[in-house]
C-alpha cells in the first residue's frame, strides 16, 4: 500500500518534473570524482552517458529493485549499464543533499519561468497604458466617482506593482540560489569535495554555507509562493476594478467576443466571465502558500520528508495556476477596448470638480480653506438637487452659497467653468505621480527602463545555468562521439 499511495506516484512526479535536475547533480559528480582522481575520465564519461540515457521509458518505481526512489534507480541504471564495476562511485554521498539540490534546481526553474510570464504581462500593461494615458476616466474613492484619471493612470499602478513582485521575485531566486550539494546527510561530507566548483557547474552563484541548512530548509518554497500570494491579492484587486467596469451600469471597456460569454437565457447580455476565472484563480495562490507554510511548521529542522515531500506536494501546481492565472490576464489587457465616450460622459455628469473648486476658492478668492470645502460642498448639493449639470454650472448658486458665509465672489462663473471642465480635471494636476498625461508619460519611460533591466537581470542569471552545463560537459567529455550535453532520443541538454 505505501508504494501505491506514496512512492510510486511520488516517483512519476519526480521522473517528469525533476529527473534532468537530478543527472546534471550526477554529473556534476561524476566530475568531481574525476577531479579527486576517484574516477579515471573514461569512467566518469561512462557514467554519464549512462545517465544521459536515463528517462521516463529507462526507470521504473520497484520496491525490489530501486526502493520506489529515483535516486536510487538512478545508481541502479547505471550500475547496470556499466561494462565493469567502478568500486568508489558514490562513496562518501548522500541522498540528502542530492534530493535538496534537485529540489532547488526545480524551484529555480519554475521562479525564472513565471518571471518571463510576468514580464510578458507587464510589457503589454505598459504598452496599453501609453496608449490610454490621455482618456479621461472617473477615479473611484469607497465605491463613488471621486476624481479624474485615465485608464493609462491607472494600468501605470498596476505596471508598478508588477516590477515590485518582479524585484521580489528576483530576491527570492538570489535567495535560492545557494547550492545545497556537498552538505552530506547533515554534518557534511569526508571528502575535499569543490563545492564552489559544484555550485558553478549547477549555475548556482555559491554554495550554502551551512550543512543543516542545506538539507533541512525549504525556506524556497515559502518564499516563492507567499510572493504569488501577495500577487495574487493585488492582481484580485485590478481585476475587480476590470469587472465592475466592464459591467453594463458602466460600461467602459469591452472584450471581443472570443474573449466573451453569453448568458443562455438572457439573450441581452455579454458576460465576461474570464475576468472571473482570473479573479477566481488568484485565490488558490494563497492557499497554496499557506499549504506549504502549515506542512513546514512544527517539524524539527533536519532532513524529513514531511518537509521535502509532503510539505511541497503543491509547489507544482501553484506555479502552473499563477502562470495559468498571468497568461489569462495578459490576453485580457492586450485585448480589451477602452470606450472614451462612456468615460468622459460619466466624468461630464458628475462633480468631479469639487476639490479644485475649494482649491480654487482658497487660492484665487482668499476663502479659509476648510470653509472653502463646506462653500463647494453645499454648491454641489444646491446644483444637484436643481439639476444642473456641473459645466457651465450655476454661478448664481455658488454666489448664494459663499454669501451663507460672508463671502462675495469675483468671479463664480470663472470659477466653476474651470473647476468643472472635464479636460482641465488633468491639466490641472502638477505633481510627480499624478494623473497628469504628462506624468504617465515620464512614469511609464522610467517603468520600462526598470523593465528592460529586470529582463536582463533574468537573462544572466538563466546565462550562469547555460554555462555551467557547457562546463559540466566539457569537464566530462564527449562519450562514444556523442556531443557533450546531448540526452539522445530526448533533443535535450
Amino acid at each position: 500500500m505505501l508504494h501505491d499511495e506514496v512512492l510510486a506516484p511520488q516517483f512519476r512526479f519526480e521522473v517528469r518534473h525533476l529527473l534532468d535536475h537530478y543527472v546534471a547533480v550526477e554529473k556534476v559528480l561524476a566530475a568531481e570524482y574525476a577531479r579527486m582522481d576517484l574516477l579515471t575520465a573514461a569512467e566518469a564519461r561512462a557514467v554519464a552517458a549512462l545517465l544521459d540515457e536515463a528517462g521516463p521509458d529507462t526507470l521504473a518505481a520497484r520496491p525490489d529493485a530501486n526502493m520506489s526512489d529515483i535516486a536510487f534507480a538512478l545508481e541502479r541504471h547505471v550500475t547496470a549499464g556499466l561494462p565493469a564495476p567502478v568500486p568508489r562511485w558514490h562513496v562518501d554521498r548522500s541522498r540528502n543533499d542530492l534530493q535538496a539540490c534537485a529540489q532547488t534546481m526545480f524551484g529555480r526553474e519554475q521562479v525564472a519561468r513565471f518571471a518571463t510570464a510576468l514580464l510578458d504581462l507587464c510589457a503589454v500593461v505598459l504598452a496599453r497604458a501609453e496608449e490610454t494615458r490621455e482618456l479621461p476616466m472617473p477615479g473611484y474613492t469607497h465605491f463613488q466617482a471621486a476624481q479624474i484619471i485615465t485608464p493609462g493612470f491607472h494600468l501605470s499602478a498596476l505596471a508598478e506593482h508588477l516590477l515590485h513582485t518582479q524585484r521580489r521575485l528576483l530576491h527570492t531566486y538570489d535567495g535560492m540560489n545557494a547550492c545545497p550539494l556537498g552538505a552530506g546527510a547533515m554534518a557534511g561530507q569526508e571528502l575535499p569535495w569543490d563545492r564552489v566548483r559544484m555550485a558553478r557547474l549547477l549555475g548556482f552563484d555559491r554554495p550554502q554555507p551551512n550543512a543543516l541548512t542545506a538539507v533541512a530548509s525549504r525556506r524556497w518554497s515559502a518564499e516563492a509562493t507567499a510572493e504569488l500570494g501577495l500577487l495574487g491579492a493585488a492582481l484580485s484587486r485590478f481585476t475587480t476594478d476590470l469587472l465592475t467596469w466592464g459591467g453594463s451600469e458602466y460600461g467602459f471597456l469591452e472584450l471581443p467576443d472570443e474573449l466573451s460569454g453569453i448568458s443562455s437565457a438572457m439573450p441581452q447580455k455579454k458576460n465576461y466571465p474570464v475576468l472571473e476565472r482570473v479573479r477566481g484563480r488568484t485565490a488558490h495562490l494563497a492557499a497554496f502558500h499557506t499549504d506549504v507554510l502549515l506542512g513546514q511548521r512544527n517539524t524539527p529542522f533536519c532532513n524529513l520528508v514531511e518537509v521535502s515531500k509532503e510539505a511541497g506536494t503543491h509547489v507544482l501546481a501553484a506555479f502552473d495556476s499563477a502562470h495559468g492565472t498571468v497568461r489569462l490576464l495578459t490576453e485580457v489587457v492586450r485585448r480589451l477596448d477602452f470606450r472614451a465616450d462612456r468615460m468622459r460622459a460619466v466624468c461630464a455628469r458628475e462633480y468631479l470638480g469639487g476639490f479644485s473648486l475649494a482649491n480654487a476658492l482658497a487660492l484665487t478668492e482668499g476663502v479659509p480653506w476648510r470653509t472653502a470645502q463646506v462653500v463647494a460642498g453645499k454648491y454641489i448639493v444646491s446644483a444637484a438637487t436643481a439639476g444642473v449639470p456641473p459645466h457651465p454650472g450655476a454661478p448664481g448658486l455658488l454666489t448664494r452659497a459663499a454669501a451663507e458665509h460672508a463671502l462675495t465672489l469675483a468671479d463664480p462663473a470663472g470659477l466653476l467653468a474651470d473647476a468643472f471642465d472635464v479636460d482641465r480635471g488633468l491639466a490641472r494636476l502638477a505633481s510627480e505621480g499624478s494623473a497628469h498625461p504628462e506624468a504617465v508619460a515620464r512614469a511609464l519611460h522610467a517603468q520600462r527602463d526598470a523593465h528592460e533591466e529586470l529582463r536582463a537581470a533574468w537573462d544572466l542569471r538563466a546565462g550562469a545555468v547555460r554555462a555551467g552545463a557547457a562546463e559540466t560537459a566539457r569537464a566530462l567529455g564527449p562519450a562514444d562521439g556523442t556531443e557533450p550535453g546531448h540526452r539522445p532520443g530526448t533533443g535535450e541538454r
